[in-house]
């Protein structure tokens, strides 16, 4: 191969390198992106809070008792699926990464023996009722900073009900749902 043959080789190379930069100048020139007010992209969680904040009622959400009424266990049985992975639901059954639920509605916050719990959790004192678990299911770090749960929360009330439901028939004696 003599230089001829290589310097048409490198000329058509270093073409098509030149038209290659030149398509992307003129099309970044045609096609130029909107700039953004302010970097990243709204969060749904930060969307929520400035509803709220924005003037706007934030929607009421009734009472826990008067959604308990409304609750389907059944649902609230198969909307546990993502707690299982942590949480064990059957009697006697020891701890995994948290702590077993059976009987959890009126237990002592804190208190399954051999489970290490959060100093958030232990700091609160009293009993799990239904209105304790219905905050903690809204946003765990909320109500407890500090906890280990890496739960995020349960936005839907409905759910949060039936999952309360659900937990509530975990136990040798069930507390009575609270009225309206």
């Amino acid at each position: 191969m003599d230089t001829f043959e290589l310097n048409k080789i490198a000329g058509a190379f270093l073409g098509t390198l030149l038209f290659a930069m030149w398509l992307n100048v003129i099309s970044g020139a045609i096609f130029r992106p909107a700039k953004l007010v302010k970097p990243g992209y709204p969060l749904p969680a930060a969307q929520v809070a400035e509803a709220a904040g924005g003037g706007a009622a934030a929607p009421s959400v009734a009472p826990i008792g008067q959604r308990l009424t409304e609750a389907d266990v059944k649902k609230g049985e198969a909307d546990t699926k993502p707690c299982q992975a942590c949480h064990n639901f059957e009697k006697g059954a020891g701890a995994k990464i948290g702590p077993p639920l059976y009987g959890v509605v009126d237990r002592p916050k804190g208190s399954v023996a051999g489970y290490d719990y959060s100093e958030a959790i232990k700091s609160k004192g009293g009993e799990w009722t239904y209105a304790d678990l219905d905050q903690f299911l809204t946003n765990p770090k909320a109500y407890a900073q500090g906890t280990k749960m890496t739960f995020a929360g349960e936005p839907d009330p409905a759910k949060r009900a039936d999952i309360i439901d659900y937990l509530h028939t975990l136990s040798d004696k069930p507390e009575p749902l609270p009225a309206k």
